[in-house]
């Protein structure tokens, strides 16, 4: 994937920066993860867009404890050995008081035991694996400020569950570490609903004919198909739909939000999946005040939540050293696990985000049901969605 203009201009700059050492009494930051490489790599550019104009607003006011923030760019080009190289750079030889990224969740995975062994805070505004923040006990340096996959499963069987027409259901997914993470919640999730699918099919992510396994749904009567996948899969998905004239209702990842997925779905298509996401319209409230900053940097607005979480995964860190006193990882972390005072971000006001149980700072509850319509990711409503209670997301 191409990187968009903008984003090579801030990756080089990033980049000059720390080569020059241009504060040395500045808190470094560090940013691990794809802004070039996989189908999901504009999240991650967005996302650093978002990470910069925290960085840059908190520096205008005076910084943090009095020094400035200076931010260091890696790009792991979706490859978890190199991501895993440069956490241990970023930690041990740039020094970094915390690491935000990355995007793919794969790479997460690789590496989530260096900053927890090595007591270095990790904001994750990007990656949605439900195993992200997963560790044992007390010594769990990883926070997230993004989407869940688990939580969004947990809305997706909440509507299959009170939608009326959802009576044989699919699970489809790509056999990527994100798919197969995504079917295993969905058939967990399922089962406490007791909804048990017709038929679970697989494909690969590079895929882009899945007529072979949407002719054994469509045997199977299947009139609800769950996807879990990639932009570009779920796009061939829907192709190939096409191709059977077979539409049953789609229910997918957030990943159906992305750039890509419009460009290989065509616009007769995009309309035809819901989803979930974390800012259904980037240009309401106090989000049409960052969204007028970056518009002309992020590539489609549907893009803009991962800006958002970048965001507010900065002000949030910012936050816990106000608290803290002190940028030390352990201080760091527990002052992110009782932060004291509510924070008006752009996804949402925080209040008490974290405990020492519990790293994610978004839930079922705060995600918006969307749609695509006329090239733009907007708010979707029916009534199943109205009906939806804060009890029906089980997980």
């Amino acid at each position: 994937m191409k990187l968009h203009s903008s984003i090579k201009g801030l990756f080089a700059a990033a980049l000059a920066t720390a080569s020059l050492g241009v504060a040395a009494q500045a808190i470094k930051l560090g940013f691990n993860g794809d802004i070039s490489a996989s189908p999901t790599a504009q999240s991650g550019q967005v996302a650093l867009l978002g990470i910069q104009a925290a960085i840059e607003d908190i520096n205008k006011s005076g910084g943090l404890l009095g020094r400035q923030l200076t931010l260091l760019v890696r790009d792991d080009q979706a490859q978890p050995p190199r991501s895993l190289q440069i956490m241990n750079e970023l930690i041990d030889n740039e020094k970094v008081a915390a690491v935000f990224g990355p995007t793919l969740s794969g790479n997460a995975l690789a590496w989530r035991h260096i900053p927890n062994e090595k007591k270095t805070p990790v904001i994750v505004p990007i990656a949605a694996g439900t195993a992200v923040t997963k560790a044992p006990g007390s010594n769990n340096f990883i926070f997230r400020v993004s989407m869940v996959d688990r939580d969004q499963v947990a809305g997706l069987m909440a509507y299959v569950k009170k939608n009326p027409g959802s009576k044989r259901v699919g699970f489809f997914a790509e056999t990527s570490g994100y798919g197969l993470g995504g079917l295993k919640d969905s058939e967990e999730i399922a089962a406490l609903h007791g909804i048990k699918p017709v038929i679970v099919e697989k494909f690969e992510a590079r895929d882009t004919d899945m007529t072979s396994q949407l002719n054994k749904a469509k045997a199977a009567g299947v009139d609800t198909v769950v996807v879990w996948a990639q932009s570009v899969p779920i796009a061939h998905l829907l192709r190939s739909m096409e191709k059977l004239n077979y539409f049953p209702l789609v229910l997918a990842s957030w990943a159906a939000g992305n750039d890509a997925f419009v460009q290989v779905a065509g616009k007769n298509l995009v309309s035809k999946p819901l989803f979930m996401t974390t800012v259904a319209d980037e240009n309401s409230g106090k989000n049409s005040e960052l969204y007028r900053r970056l518009a002309n940097k992020i590539p489609n607005a549907s893009l803009y939540l991962f800006a958002a979480q970048g965001y507010d995964a900065v002000s949030l860190f910012a936050a816990a050293v106000r608290q803290a006193k002190s940028i030390d990882g352990v201080k760091v972390k527990e002052a992110l696990e009782s932060l004291q005072l509510p924070l008006e971000g752009y996804v949402k006001t925080y209040k008490v985000p974290f405990s020492a149980s519990q790293h994610e700072a978004l839930g079922s509850s705060d995600f918006r049901w969307v749609r695509w319509s006329d090239g733009r990711v907007v708010s979707y409503s029916d009534s199943v969605t109205s009906s939806l209670k804060a009890s029906d997301y089980k997980k």
